[in-house]
């Protein structure tokens, strides 16, 4: 379907053509440098340029209305970065699902396909908010028109295949892009996507929690996070005067004693998250260490400014959608029930200021569930073994085509294709490349085409930062 319409457009730039000199016109299109092509769009401004071996790297600020729906109401600017490498070249579209980072990186399939790579900030976080802020106007149908209008705006200069990837709410990002507009991508790569379809249904974490890794690390886990509860007396005493030295308030959670045990009671989750039972279960200190290192290995897992003001505002666009339209797990240890003092403090409205009112759609994740199992085309969704947010995943159904549910053996969220065990990972890089128009030898092993690059290819654990 995309490719017809790719087929019709190019037919028409060539009968304009040919009435005003065809190949002079193109000629000059393809001799115009990079920027002022990207520059000529409309909207489009630049930044900054860096210098990048091998690329051109530009950050970007796209216009984009507000509301796609009535977009005479008003714009804001919206910014992207470009790693080009080559018009000829396929395009990744990736999206973290929050800020921009903007220094130069490869994604997985950006690596793997050797493209070039557009990535955006997902509206509303700063500076690519609308002002005043109208926080109705941050969905994911929102959302998915600016990265339509990105595509759209992109596609005259990059014509080859797009793939969009992203991974945490950025596979969720990308997944929600396919279901509004499913034609523009030739394939979409969803990194530990989470899928939540009720969110009052939440049993499928419990019993992620009951048997993943080994019962000695779990038990080591939850009795020393047991222990930190157990001196919550001096871990708040401690928290006040960190938080006084820092300048840290509390507004939000209401105490430091809230804030204490918003953190305190995602320790767990968060080892698993981002951290291997087997280089690092040994590590964690016991019941019997000294203070001073429990709440030294506290603040490395989860961080004491979590519970601050200040660590959560960058997060506020995030906790808006998750009470709002993508839910979010409503799990608590039922081994803290003994020292827990505000059951159900662990919620979206706890870290969005009051006075931004929200509602829950509870249609919005059903949806696009049902349309992955009944509709998703060219979709691939990688998830870790051991990846507390991997509880539940999204699922491809007898409707769904050319797609995939991958799981990365003893992965957490940083789950990935070189991850998967060998057929899994012969299959996904199959696939991926087949979607990129990359031709593969009769026979040959499938292979990324890119060398791995210090620089652009390390992980950026900001890129997949949802938060319990």
């Amino acid at each position: 379907m995309r490719r017809t319409s790719r087929w019709l457009l190019s037919l028409t730039v060539l009968i304009g053509a040919a009435g005003v000199g065809g190949a002079s016109f193109n000629a000059t299109a393809a001799d115009t440098d990079i920027k002022d092509r990207i520059l000529a769009i409309k909207g489009m401004s630049i930044i900054e340029e860096k210098p990048v071996d091998g690329y051109r790297f530009f950050l970007l600020n796209y216009e984009q209305p507000v509301d796609h729906r009535n977009p005479e109401k008003g714009t804001f600017k919206q910014r992207l970065s470009l790693l080009h490498k080559s018009e000829k070249s396929p395009t990744v579209f990736f999206t973290s699902g929050y800020g921009l980072n903007e220094e130069p990186r490869r994604s997985e399939p950006t690596q793997m396909i050797d493209g070039n790579q557009v990535s955006m900030e997902y509206r509303f976080f700063t500076p690519s908010r609308p002002e005043p802020a109208d926080w109705s106007k941050l969905d994911i149908k929102q959302a998915a028109d600016d990265q339509h209008r990105v595509f759209t705006a992109l596609n005259d200069i990059y014509g080859k295949r797009w793939i969009s990837t992203g991974g945490s709410k950025g596979g969720m990002t990308a997944t929600y892009y396919r279901r509004f507009h499913p034609e523009d991508m030739d394939g979409t790569v969803a990194y530990v996507a989470p899928n939540d379809v009720d969110n009052k249904e939440d049993s499928a974490y419990y019993d992620f929690f009951e048997k993943v890794g080994s019962k000695e690390c779990r038990d080591r886990l939850n009795s020393t996070q047991h222990e930190i509860f157990d001196r919550r007396g001096e871990m708040v005493d401690r928290l006040k005067k960190w938080a006084k030295e820092g300048k840290y308030t509390f507004k939000l959670t209401g105490s430091a004693d809230k804030a204490f045990e918003l953190v305190a009671q995602d320790l767990v989750w968060g080892f698993w998250q981002y951290h291997s039972e087997e280089e690092e279960c040994d590590t964690v200190p016991t019941k019997d260490a000294k203070t001073d290192e429990l709440w030294a290995w506290a603040d490395e897992i989860g961080g004491w400014e979590a519970g601050t003001d200040q660590g959560m505002e960058y997060y506020t666009p995030y906790y808006f959608q998750a009470g709002t339209q993508l839910g979010s797990p409503d799990y608590e240890s039922p081994l803290l029930d003994d020292v827990r003092k505000y059951p159900g403090l662990n919620t979206p409205r706890t870290y969005v200021p009051r006075d931004i009112p929200m509602e829950f759609d509870r249609k919005a994740m059903k949806d696009v569930d049902s349309w992955v199992r009944k509709n998703a085309s060219q979709m691939l969704f990688v998830n870790g073994e051991r990846d507390p947010w991997s509880a539940e995943p999204f699922s491809v159904g007898k409707g769904a085509k050319d797609s995939y549910v991958l799981e990365a053996p003893g992965a957490n969220h940083g789950a990935n294709i070189a991850g998967l065990n060998a057929d899994d990972k012969a299959k996904a890089t199959s696939v991926l490349l087949k979607w990129a128009g990359v031709k593969q030898g009769d026979g040959a092993q499938p292979k990324r085409l890119t060398k791995y690059d210090a620089e652009l290819d390390r992980p950026d654990k900001r890129d997949r930062m949802l938060r319990p």
